[in-house]
């Protein structure tokens, strides 16, 4: 009998692939409870690896835990109070040109510029990263983290022994992380318990609050809106540029407009704040800002600040009237145009305030500065100039500047250099003496300057190392009294003191004292009365001389075209009535022995039209006072 052979190749195939295939998903199962095992580790980690606490060391070991924890809620604090700092930069101080340090003092908490002036003028920013506030951080902790008080615990027979702390610090937008490493051991009687490793975490906006910050820095830094609103301030609060009708001066005291300066910028800047309503002048739409986070922008008063004028006249800024000179009757009208150049430096401390119930505050400080009417140059970084030359860097030829007064007594002065249009700050004398570099300069000039003396300038050229022996005349306080046809005057008035390029100007009768140091002077005295002259309204025919077209122009032929000039009617409510000029010579014997100056001027005739006030100011270039002093 024949057997039939039968085919299994297709049938063992089948089983061997069912095989395989049932291998694969038990390899698959077990990377699955594989990865999840170690998930469940790395979650649960402190838990299963950490050492249990026993029960009688577990207060002592909380009380660590707890000391670490304030720790780092008082660095955290000191953090955002100090801009980003713990440990502050170096400080650096400010000058007389540019008065920021680095550092604002603000309710006896120093706080370092994010952007600031130095005193020799260069830009620089001190902007932390968020790796650095981590590492200061750090740093803090280490330094606290053995200084946890146990005294308690020492009493009652427990001995804790600490190692060498190494702290990492992680801040987040909502948390702060700390892990410390450092041996921690208790022991108590047979009994010892040793941890190596600590971890807090604290709920704090630090990280997010420090993003915000950032953005309002970066935003003014590329807009510069601070600066801005800064310049719709001095233009609506003190005269910038201008022309009114008037024959006489318009005067301002510098003093004043400062204050008001000073009063109107604390002001609009508390009123500043961020938001994005359309049409709201104090709303600044600052990218980036969470919606619970609120901006507030501070000044005061009280901190240092800058405000220098041109042109000005000691306290008083003076706008002279066009159209009174000699030979300029034809313009039938007296007007006076003003424009003043202003350079303001104060600081602004930026708030970020958090929006959640524990209203954590970042802050940090930063100068505003405005240069002849305008913003300051975009530029960040440390060491870029602000129209600074280089002239005060290379300061290389030694000098030895020596400054008495005129009984030779030294003097402690301030002493500056100027060369080239570039004035360059050189120091203080001690004990009337100064050793210090100049830079190089030929026909630059030297001005010492000292409380209760006469500014003393010249011109010297500092080529080779020199000494330099400077004489300084005191100023003494010297009553005015005006006469006008030797009778007391007590109505406006304007009195000029002129030493070389010194000039002191009292408005009189507000001011009555001037301080004068021995010298030459020429002492002019501007008188005004009330006026009513009313100069109605003109019309006058102003002719000139054009090119003729085409060929003629090119041949220089010309011709006279003409055409009308309307000017207003306007009433001159001030007109010179009295005054002159006299050159005096003050010695100091004189000053020292007297106490007042009576200075006696001679009236003109009654300013009833425009040409009699243009004839009394040709009458003033030859009326000479009369000078003495009681």
């Amino acid at each position: 009998m024949r057997l039939k052979r039968v085919k299994t190749d297709n049938l063992s195939n089948n089983f061997l692939l069912k095989n395989r295939k049932a291998q694969v998903t038990i390899f698959i199962i077990l990377a699955i409870l594989l990865v999840a095992m170690v998930v469940l580790i790395f979650i649960f980690r402190d838990a299963i690896f950490s050492p249990k606490v026993p029960s009688d060391m577990e207060p002592v070991y909380n009380t660590f835990i707890d000391c670490l924890e304030q720790d780092l809620q008082v660095g955290v604090s000191v953090l955002e109070s100090q801009g980003g700092y713990i440990y502050l930069p170096e400080y650096e101080s400010g000058s007389d040109y540019m008065p920021f340090s680095s550092q604002l003092d603000f309710l006896g908490n120093p706080i370092p510029y994010w952007y600031y002036v130095s005193g020799n003028n260069i830009q620089k920013e001190q902007v932390p990263s968020n790796e650095d506030m981590e590492k200061e951080l750090e740093k803090f902790i280490d330094s606290r983290a053995r200084g946890c008080f146990f005294d308690d615990y020492y009493l009652r027979g427990y001995s804790i022994e600490m190692g060498e702390p190494d702290a990492k610090i992680n801040v987040n937008e909502d948390k702060v992380t700390l892990e410390l490493e450092m041996n921690f051991l208790v022991s108590r009687e047979d009994e010892d318990f040793l941890a190596r490793e600590h971890k807090v975490t604290i709920d704090s906006q630090l990280g997010s609050l420090y993003e915000s910050a950032i953005n309002v820095y970066e935003q003014e830094k590329e807009e510069l809106f601070l600066e801005e609103y800064a310049i719709d301030v001095l233009r609506l609060y003190a005269p910038v540029d201008g022309v009114e009708m008037s024959c006489s001066p318009l005067m301002w005291d510098a003093s004043r407009v400062f204050r008001e300066l000073r009063e109107a910028i604390q002001l609009n800047t508390l009123m500043l704040r961020n938001g994005n309503t359309k049409g709201e002048y104090f709303e600044i739409d600052i990218n980036g800002i969470p919606s619970d986070h609120r901006v507030k922008f501070l000044n005061s008063q009280n901190w240092t600040s800058s405000f220098e004028v041109n042109p000005s006249e000691d306290q008083l800024m003076i706008a002279n009237p066009v159209g009174i000179q000699e030979g300029m009757g034809i313009l039938g009208f007296c007007y006076v145009p003003y424009h003043f150049v202003y350079s303001i430096k104060y600081p602004v401390l930026v708030q970020i305030i958090s929006g959640d119930a524990s209203e954590e505050i970042f802050q940090f400080p930063l100068a505003v500065v405005i240069e002849r009417n305008t913003p300051r140059n975009v530029s960040g970084g440390e060491a870029v100039e602000i129209s600074y030359d280089e002239l005060c860097d290379e300061m290389n030829v030694k000098m030895n500047v020596k400054v008495y007064d005129t009984n030779l007594r030294p003097i402690d002065a301030f002493v500056s250099y100027s060369c080239l249009g570039t004035t360059c700050n050189i120091g203080m004398t001690k004990d009337g003496s100064l050793v210090q570099n100049f830079p190089q300069c030929v026909n630059g000039f030297v001005t010492v300057k000292a409380d209760g003396y006469k500014e003393e300038k010249f011109m010297y050229s500092t080529v080779s190392e020199g000494a330099l022996s400077v004489y300084l005349n005191k100023l003494y306080d010297v009553d005015v009294q005006l006469k006008v046809d030797n009778q007391n005057y007590n109505r406006d008035a304007l009195i000029y003191f002129i030493s070389g390029d010194n000039a002191q100007t009292i408005s009189y009768p507000q001011q009555k004292r001037v301080k004068l140091g021995e010298g030459d002077y020429e002492i002019q005295v501007y008188v005004y009365r009330n006026s009513s002259l009313n100069i109605g309204a003109t019309t006058q025919e102003k002719c000139v001389e054009v090119p003729r077209a085409f060929i003629g122009g090119v041949l220089g032929l010309t011709k006279r075209e003409c055409y009308e000039v309307e000017v207003p009617a306007q009433i001159v409510s001030n007109a010179l009535s009295a005054g002159g000029k006299l050159n005096y010579t003050f010695s100091e014997s004189d000053l020292k022995k007297s106490k007042a100056i009576d200075i006696n001027a001679k009236s003109f005739p009654a300013p009833d039209s425009l040409d009699q006030i243009q004839k009394n100011y040709i009458l003033f270039e030859s009326s000479n006072l009369e000078v003495s002093l009681r």
